[in-house]
């Protein structure tokens, strides 16, 4: 079920249930003349119904989210009956005409305008799905690439002797990685799991790269209970290492920063920007992914931008601050 608090599911629904209102109005108009009055009549009694439905839905999205798929399509098909039935009875005689509306019409026109919308949403989310599974293919291809498999092998077989202590926490850095990644994915997850995970592979590569890679933290102002979609910020950070630093001689700095108040939260990413490299087309895929995957989670709520300026690479994810329920 869409998150109906969210104001993007709100307006695409309003617009949609507008579009078939208007499509109505365009069908009963003998006349081109017509078309807008009776788009206004029909508005006017459709409007209250869709806003405080929306509201309702809201208020209810916990109990929907809890039941499920059909029980929760059940669910809303008879609240909106029930809105549009209680609107028609109190204020049908205002119908011009006066005549009266059968409980049969009004129902069936409400199942199919509620149906329309749901069907869009579902559409819609099987859309973006795939962007999903998507992202876990990629980071775990990325993981399995013979260098990166060959570098961190050699790393940790250096540190055998001298440090056996770090090599033991390498290892079981990768193995977390690796556990993680072939986890099911779907589902929104702790910022601060996410910042976890982007330690251990900077960990890993801090093996192989040594002082060329150099990493300043910012969360201090981390709300670390922000529920955020998975494997979000390790594709940016694998990223930043590989398109930004490992082509430097002398390295670079990795700069992730993370904030949040009480109803948004940021995460800021930068690090070196060659112009004229290939650090552009690199990071496309990535942020292509994770771009749909923040509007199948948050909708408008949502937004990643991302710029070259100073030499640097900046990208900037904004999404709303929800935490899992108690």
């Amino acid at each position: 079920m869409p998150n109906f608090c969210n104001l993007g599911v709100m307006l695409r629904a309003l617009v949609i249930a507008n579009a078939l209102v208007l499509a109505a109005a365009a069908v009963r108009a003998t006349r081109p003349a017509e078309m807008a009055g009776n788009f206004l009549v029909a508005a006017a009694f459709a409007e209250p119904v869709l806003i405080v439905s929306l509201l309702l839905l809201c208020a209810g999205r916990r109990f929907l989210h809890a039941l499920r798929y059909p029980a929760a399509i059940a669910a809303v098909v008879a609240l909106e009956v029930a809105l549009a039935w209680a609107w028609v009875a109190a204020f049908g005689e205002l119908l011009p005409g006066g005549a009266p509306v059968s409980f049969a019409r009004v129902a069936l026109l409400v199942v199919f305008v509620t149906a329309v919308i749901l069907a869009y949403f579902d559409l819609r989310a099987r859309a973006l799905a795939p962007a999903i599974a998507e992202a876990r293919i990629q980071a775990l291809q990325a993981r399995i690439r013979p260098h990166f498999l060959y570098n961190s092998i050699n790393a940790v077989l250096s540190l055998i002797r001298s440090d056996p202590r770090r090599a033991e926490q390498a290892l079981e850095d990768l193995a977390d990685l690796f556990r993680v990644l072939m986890a099911d994915n779907r589902s929104l997850a702790p910022i601060a799991k996410e910042i976890d995970i982007a330690r251990q592979y900077l960990a890993i590569e801090q093996l192989r790269l040594g002082e060329r890679l150099r990493v300043s933290w910012r969360t201090g102002a981390m709300p670390a209970d922000a529920l955020v979609p998975a494997l979000l910020l390790q594709p940016l950070v694998e990223n930043a290492v590989y398109h930004g630093v490992e082509p430097l001689e002398s390295g670079g700095e990795i700069a992730i920063e993370v904030s949040g108040t009480g109803e948004e939260v940021v995460i800021r990413l930068t690090n070196p920007y060659r112009p004229g490299g290939d650090h552009h087309s690199g990071n496309r895929m990535a942020l292509a992914n994770i771009r749909e995957r923040l509007q199948l989670h948050f909708d408008a709520e949502a937004s990643m931008r991302e710029r070259a300026a100073d030499g640097a690479w900046e990208v900037t994810i904004r999404l709303p601050y929800i935490t899992a329920p108690r």
